[in-house]
């Protein structure tokens, strides 16, 4: 079959979920079963792959989804236990000592403490601790989720300690000749020295798209939420913005040279936390008391803002917590995921031992495998955290047995979506090896865009990361599939293919920002299944913004500096926002 035809049936699952999810507005729970649908037609009509492996992906899949949902029920369990606590009453007051203003405490909430839990955890993790973190606080639903996925981006490439590097670009390029041939060449006698490499290239593309990520938070945050509707409410508090984006941005840069994948983003993040809180609680680039933004009262909001958890104090919820012990379980949830994943502490080690690992090896005779490790999943940190927290806090079993059964019922409505969400990944994923003898649906489509583009590749490399992470909702194995690919096709068209591959986990990360399952998990956290798409809609411009600006930088870097193609884009985009900004700005003088 032409490649061009065949890459245009394979992109037929994703533009069922774009015309369904995103622009129909369908809720997942309707659109995600037709995506599913198209993915498995195609792949035992066209792709020809056996029945039983297609089977067999949808029963890989099906136990993703019952992983993911575990995470979901922990975070939901752990958000009603601090409610029912009187822990989230406490923590609101922390904020308004810190700032009453909404902008500043989406920064310090979504962009720093994510950054932190994503380099920590990654995986989604973020969306679960710091989203229903912010709906406690007073957040509409829907403005936190926004905000969740929005940080989905800088900090993910090294998320979970460098997960997405260290086993996703290592597992996609460790036994490829060229890649260590150009190891080699280039001076490194250590295959992992030449993986920092590759992640510093990484961390210096995060670095200048991610500088406005902040900024995009607040402005889409007042925009869509705000009473006035109004980017300029957003835009007016860049000042502070800008300075919290470098208070992570250059710690994260720094350890990315000296210390390598694993620590930019949790150590990047912390740093971060600690010296702008510190700024903040000083008054440094705060907006005045007469400026304090806020969203309009309740009674204003949308309707679909706002999720069916509603998160509000119990009547009998004590107010005694000192501002320690309300913060202590997201302390503990911290201390234990760090504890849990560094290899050198030992811990991972026993709680990844086969003897509690739930293994299924080649299923139905297919080279499918699945794994579950429940000991090691986000979600038994959360309970466990939960149960400290019912003792720490003293609470009764009454108001503990009403967090478990709110979270019970919560995870029933979000289970629909997610089961036809993963196996439509892994179906679409594991469509080699039929008897057509086409490569996978994700590498014939990423084969098609390479034809069309030619030595132009660079600036569409990131939209092949991200579609690698929107289909997979991970960078992790949008790298596993795709980083000999774009290493190859950086070979062939004579440039570095290390800023190549380099840029490929920086679309993964921006992937992060739409994928359909990061979407609906951390909507079910916060009850708000069914407008999935809407929120994609309002991700979508920063997800572009992410693929595209390092694009164009790695077009200009591997080209040979910014007088190209690629800089002269740069140039456009950052002065058309500028622009925007200034007219946004001038449009609303003084409110």
């Amino acid at each position: 079959m032409n490649p061009s035809t065949l890459a245009l049936l394979a992109c037929l699952p994703i533009a069922t979920v774009a015309v369904f999810l995103v622009g129909l507005r369908w809720p997942a729970s309707r659109a995600m079963p037709l995506s599913y649908l198209t993915a498995a037609a195609l792949a035992l009509w066209v792709w020809k792959v056996p029945v039983r492996q297609v089977t067999a992906a949808s029963l890989h899949g099906l136990l993703v989804a019952l992983t993911l949902l575990y995470i979901i029920f922990g975070a939901i369990l752990l958000l009603n236990t601090l409610r029912e606590s009187g822990a989230l009453k406490t923590i609101r007051r922390g904020f308004s000592d810190i700032s009453p203003d909404r902008r500043v405490q989406v920064i310090i909430i979504a962009w720093l403490f994510g950054s932190f839990i994503e380099g920590s955890a990654g995986f989604g993790t973020p969306a679960a601790v710091a989203v229903p973190l912010m709906v406690g606080l007073g957040f509409p639903a829907m403005a936190a989720v926004v905000a969740g996925m929005v940080i989905q981006s800088t900090p993910v490439s090294f998320g979970a300690l460098g997960t997405p590097i260290l086993v996703g670009v290592n597992t996609g390029l460790k036994n490829d000749a060229g890649a260590i041939a150009l190891s080699a060449s280039q001076g490194f006698a250590d295959w992992g020295d030449f993986l920092a490499a590759i992640g510093l290239k990484v961390a210096i593309l995060h670095a200048v798209a991610g500088v406005l990520i902040p900024l995009f938070v607040v402005a889409l945050m007042t925009r869509f939420f705000g009473p006035k509707r109004s980017f300029a409410d957003g835009l007016r508090i860049w000042p502070f913005a800008i300075f919290a984006a470098l208070a992570m941005i250059l710690p994260y840069l720094l350890v990315a040279r000296f210390l390598g994948p694993e620590f930019p983003s949790i150590l990047g993040g912390l740093i971060g936390l600690a010296i702008v809180i510190t700024a903040a609680r000083k008054g440094f680039l705060m907006p005045g008391p007469d400026k304090v933004w806020d969203f309009g009262p309740r009674e204003t909001w949308e309707a679909e803002w706002s999720g069916s958890i509603e998160i509000k104090d119990q009547d009998d919820a004590p107010d005694t917590l000192s501002l320690l012990r309300a913060w202590s379980p997201y302390v503990l949830v911290a201390i234990l995921l760090i504890v849990t994943r560094l290899p050198e502490l030992g811990v991972k080690q026993l709680i990844t031992h086969p003897a509690v690992t739930l293994q299924w090896q080649n299923m139905l005779g297919t080279d499918i495998s699945t794994k579950v490790v429940p000991l090691y999943l986000p979600g038994t940190i959360f309970i466990i955290v939960s149960t400290i927290t019912f003792l720490l806090h003293g609470m009764s079993g009454r108001a503990f047995g009403r967090a478990w059964g709110v979270s019970g019922r919560t995870l029933v409505r979000a289970s629909v979506a997610l089961v036809f969400t993963v196996p439509m990944v892994q179906v679409f994923i594991n469509s080699n090896g039929g008897a057509a003898d086409y490569a996978k649906m994700p590498i014939a489509l990423a084969e098609g865009v390479a034809t069309l583009t030619g030595t132009t590749w660079p600036i569409f490399a990131p939209l092949v990361g991200g579609f690698g992470a929107f289909v997979a909702g991970s960078n992790t194995v949008s790298n596993m599939m795709f980083s000999l690919f774009q290493f190859g096709v950086g070979e062939r068209i004579g440039a570095d293919p290390g800023w190549i591959v380099a840029l490929q986990a920086v679309g993964g990360a921006a992937g992060n920002i739409i994928c359909v399952h990061n979407v609906v998990a951390a909507s079910a956290v916060v009850g708000l299944m069914g407008r999935e798409g809407s929120v994609i809609r309002k991700t979508l411009p920063a997800f572009l913004y992410y693929a595209i600006v390092p694009g164009c930088l790695g077009y200009a870097i591997v080209n040979g500096g910014a007088l190209n193609l690629g800089g002269g884009l740069l140039v456009l985009i950052f002065a058309g926002l500028f622009v925007f900004a200034r007219q946004q700005l001038a449009a609303r003088p003084n409110e």
